[in-house]
């Protein structure tokens, strides 16, 4: 047994078994398995919420994505945030001829074995990633979404070698450091939040004897988050916009609608010249964006029509429009889906994919439309100047 990826700790009465494993090593699934097996615990945690285990346990259920549904319940932010992550863990997996969460999959195959209870212990994907996305400002977003799109396009060489030397403390502590000195915030709530998220539900885990079966980088910080109090209420929320985020929503369009008004109130002919320069350009904007991405003529046209009046209204988003103009028109297949996570990580592979067009799609739409916005309302201003 490889006792340097195993952490062993006394809390109470209780003896607790942390595994440090890569989510991609053929060597963490099996040295769960010989671990479970050796030690007959009460309990095997494992680092998966309910949803992330339905999935693991039904990977075809991902066939079955409703785009359309999707759209329309605004996740689609939270669809690519999972998508690239994802496919970044899928080909890491294939470089190693691996399978991507082998080792939670031999958890529950092994809890199940010795008749241990399952514990699903970590906290909702959504809400982390919607934690992340409340607490980043826009600049920190964009950079953020520039580091997965080069990430997932890297061509990494890695070895199980590597895999090994990364599950050593010193290596994960030096990689989470460096983490947190990119994008603090994210450190803060995708590892330190879930060690303390993890650490409680593996106390309150039934048995004298838990086995928790956990991603490497959260070891050095669950070892410690184990003899502490934890306020799992507190992390467990998604943070409300604050009151100057959805004040400054209803700003612009308030600003540019005033505008419009006042230009008819001072001349009919001036106002129907700054209603057309504001329709023309929300429009033109968001049409040519949504051309860019070769989205179907009809859905340029709905991105035409729809820029004007979504761009006054906070609630609404012209790229929802023309993107469920394009899922009705370029319905993705099945073959789209199961392809999505290989496609996503090249935009040859994006305008191939129906399902990944779609997003695109309503990205280029909406701007567009919020270059329409600022471009149009500067050119009302200098008009009435």
């Amino acid at each position: 047994m490889n006792e340097s990826n195993i952490t062993r700790l006394e809390y109470n009465d209780k003896e607790i078994i942390l595994i440090a494993t890569a989510h991609v090593s053929k060597e963490s699934a099996e040295l769960v398995k010989k671990v479970v097996e050796e030690e007959h615990p009460d309990s095997v945690c494992i680092e998966l919420d309910e949803d992330r285990y339905k999935n693991i346990m039904n990977p075809k259920a991902w066939e079955n994505t409703d785009i359309v549904k999707v759209i329309k319940e605004k996740r689609v932010g939270f669809l690519v945030a999972n998508l690239l992550l994802s496919s970044y863990q899928k080909k890491m997996a294939k470089k190693l001829n691996t399978t991507v969460g082998g080792e939670m999959l031999q958890g529950i195959e092994s809890a199940k074995e010795v008749g241990a209870k399952l514990v699903l212990a970590d906290r909702k994907v959504q809400t982390t990633f919607l934690r992340i996305w409340r607490k980043l400002g826009f600049w920190e977003k964009m950079k953020l979404f520039v580091s997965l799109i080069i990430s997932s396009d890297e061509d990494t060489d890695i070895s199980n070698l590597d895999l090994q030397e990364l599950l050593q403390e010193d290596m994960l502590e030096s990689a989470m450091a460096g983490m947190r000195k990119q994008f603090p915030k994210i450190g803060e709530i995708l590892i330190s939040e879930r060690d303390q998220y993890l650490a409680a539900k593996i106390k309150e885990a039934p048995g004298k004897k838990i086995v928790a079966v956990l991603g490497g980088a959260h070891v050095p910080g669950i070892k410690q988050e184990i003899y502490k109090t934890q306020d799992i209420e507190s992390i467990s929320v998604v943070p409300p916009k604050s009151t100057w985020s959805k004040v400054a929503g209803w700003i612009i369009p308030a600003l540019i609608t005033g505008l419009i008004i006042y230009s008819f109130v001072l001349n009919i002919q001036t106002g129907i010249e700054q209603l057309s320069t504001w329709v023309l350009w929300t429009g033109a904007l968001a049409a040519i964006f949504t051309a860019i991405s070769l989205g179907h003529p009809l859905s340029i046209l709905t991105a035409f029509v729809a820029a004007p009046l979504t761009t006054l209204h906070p609630l609404f988003a012209c790229g929802w429009f023309a993107g469920l103009t394009e899922a009705t028109i370029k319905k993705p297949t099945v073959q789209d889906v199961l392809n999505v996570q290989t496609d996503i990580l090249s935009l040859k592979g994006i305008l191939r994919n129906r399902f990944l067009k779609i997003i695109l799609v309503i990205a280029m739409a909406n701007i567009g439309a919020t270059i329409g916005t600022i471009v149009a309302g500067t050119d009302m201003v200098k008009n009435l100047l």
